[in-house]
């Protein structure tokens, strides 16, 4: 396998990142005001348990997020996962155990209930795909087709589901893509576009060592296109809308003018349509669909008697 792009793990970013998420979501149920009904129903001081509880099959994320969001809400909760991110769960396990004030953990619950939910929901999304093609070389791919604010969150969840990352921003690679020669005021055809942004790249960088880890992807739309960037040597050249047949014709040429280039391709994949395409022979497939169409997981929370 050529570079990668970078691997998204619970790093400090992604916690950030939860934490952001966590005030915005307390602002969107308290509005800096309160729980009335909780205030209402639950006694003051009253302490109580209860266990998250999967209602459905599939790969639990976001466990992680939990910790991170009882500490941003300065909430009296101890928090007790007995899974572990990117585990497979069946309906009614327990991921995990919450202890403490009744009145936080009312107030919390669908906050948490929320972050586990997309995050596991783009995990068990992700493993459905990975299981779609097992046994072929390809390897699946996200997109930035991502919730804004849920970027990293959502590339670690795909993570957690056995899926690879692509770039994670616009600064981390080069993706030459067709609206960036359709622009009209530059280079008109894919290999002069890839030789002006490594010279500019070059230039900016002043760093060869960092040159050298830099990332260029080339889209083309056709074989023939295909054919001109090869000799150039990118990366990755991402092949855009491509049934199989025409896919694995363009293996065969990538393999005749540069094998160490990857192919990727994208667009039109689905659950229905991913295992023809990884039989091409294609070493990557990347696929928005696992982000930007994750169904929520449906967790519940089960007061403990």
């Amino acid at each position: 396998m050529n570079r990668d792009f970078t691997q998204m793990d619970w790093n400090t970013q992604v916690m950030d990142d939860c934490r952001h998420i966590v005030r915005l979501a307390v602002r969107e149920d308290l509005d800096r005001l309160y729980d009335w009904t909780t205030l209402a129903l639950a006694p003051q001081g009253a302490q109580g348990s209860a266990r998250i509880v999967a209602r459905e099959s599939g790969v639990v994320a976001g466990l992680r997020a939990v910790e991170i969001a009882v500490d941003e809400m300065q909430i009296d909760l101890q928090w007790s996962p007995t899974k572990a991110d990117g585990q497979s769960v069946a309906p009614g396990d327990s991921v995990g155990r919450l202890s403490g004030s009744t009145r936080d953990l009312l107030t919390a619950e669908r906050t948490l209930l929320n972050l586990l939910g997309r995050l596991s929901g783009v995990a068990t999304n992700t493993r459905r795909h990975v299981d779609a093609i097992a046994g072929a070389k390809a390897r699946l791919y996200d997109t930035r087709k991502t919730t804004p604010g849920w970027r990293r969150m959502e590339k670690y969840a795909v993570r957690c589901g056995g899926g690879f990352n692509h770039r994670t921003g616009l600064y981390d690679a080069v993706l030459i893509k067709d609206n960036h020669l359709a622009q009209g005021k530059t280079a008109d055809t894919p290999a002069a576009a890839l030789e002006q942004a490594r010279r500019f790249v070059r230039d900016l960088l002043a760093d060869e060592e960092k040159f050298r880890l830099m990332i260029f992807e080339v889209e083309v739309d056709t074989l023939a296109q295909l054919d001109q960037v090869l000799p150039a040597g990118p990366d990755l050249v991402l092949l855009d809308n491509m049934p199989p047949e025409q896919l694995r014709e363009a293996v065969a040429r990538r393999d005749a003018a540069n094998p160490a280039v990857e192919l990727e391709a994208s667009g039109g994949v689905n659950l229905r349509t991913i295992r023809a395409i990884a039989e091409s022979g294609v070493d990557r497939i990347s696929v928005g669909a696992l982000t930007h169409s994750a169904i929520n997981f449906d967790f519940g929370l089960d007061w403990e008697s």
